[in-house]
């Protein structure tokens, strides 16, 4: 299994030595990483690795991401220097899934049942950008699944195709969030008169909650994914193991 090396600083805020339990406890935000590696509740007092042994996953890897996003994404920092790259695409595709099968439908329907979208038209133009963004971003997400996740699998595989521009990977996030900002401000802005106010803060509150795990999740990307993908381009360019 090819696992990307890299130098990080020894100072780490969660080690392998940390009760699961303690780690959710400081940072309720850690579920979705969690669930995205495939941990599920019900762990009790087990430590951070032996979750991960049990469970089948790479645990310096999850290390890596979970300190990562605890640390603000302002440095990549562990004991170990192993990421693995099938268990981070793994953690990235459920992260595909959290937000197009279960987010944005969850989002819409607060929307819906909030707004009256058949008489006004700021209701309906509402919907309309949020359709906008859920396809904009799924597009996306099934380029990287489509293109980019089946290079790395090459890869892998110790392929490499010429002319690939991996490099560009990241360009693809810079303009997905515009669609959501103009969203968030029709909805404090222009609110419409009859819409039930309690739903649609409740919906606002959710766009802003998606908004910041998206966020999280394209650093995920940029910072750890893109990184470690360079780097077994050039191994396996350059026939290193």
């Amino acid at each position: 299994m090819f696992k990307f090396r890299r130098r990080m600083e020894n100072i780490q805020k969660y080690k392998t030595t940390d009760k699961m339990a303690d780690l959710i406890s400081a940072d309720y935000s850690l579920l979705q990483v969690m669930s995205r590696f495939g941990l599920s509740l019900g762990f009790g007092d087990k430590t951070v690795k032996e979750v991960c042994e049990q469970n089948g996953v790479d645990c310096s890897t999850f290390l890596t991401v979970v300190n990562f996003i605890s640390e603000g994404f302002s440095r990549l920092n562990g004991n170990k220097e192993d990421i693995s790259i099938p268990g981070l695409i793994d953690y990235l595709k459920q992260a595909h899934m959290y937000f197009l099968d279960f987010s944005f439908p969850a989002i819409r329907r607060k929307l819906v049942e909030a707004i009256d979208c058949s008489q006004d038209e700021i209701a309906f133009l509402m919907l309309k950008i949020f359709d906008e963004y859920c396809r904009e971003v799924c597009r996306h997400m099934e380029f990287e699944e489509r293109t980019v996740f089946k290079y790395v699998d090459e890869l892998l595989a110790g392929r490499v195709r010429d002319n690939y521009p991996i490099s560009t990977f990241s360009k693809h996030h810079e303009q997905v969030g515009e669609k959501l900002t103009e969203l968030k401000n029709i909805i404090i802005k222009y609110c419409p008169a009859k819409a039930n106010e309690h739903l649609l803060n409740a919906a606002l509150f959710d766009i802003y909650a998606c908004e910041a795990g998206l966020e999280s999740h394209c650093k995920v990307e940029d910072y750890i994914f893109m990184p470690a993908i360079l780097d077994l381009e050039r191994r396996v360019q350059s026939h290193e193991k």
